[in-house]
């Protein structure tokens, strides 16, 4: 496995852990509208 590999692999997980805690931030503040919330956001981009 090439060591370039093994970075973005490091990265995409570091990345996706972020996500998470992101998300459940958004979910304490909006409950059950967080999903639809990030629905929206999502298709504006």
């Amino acid at each position: 496995m090439k060591q370039e590999a093994l970075k973005l692999a490091a990265e995409i997980i570091r990345v996706d852990l972020i996500r998470d805690e992101l998300l459940e931030e958004l979910i304490v503040l909006e409950g059950n509208d967080a999903y639809e919330i990030l629905r929206k956001v999502q298709n504006n981009h």
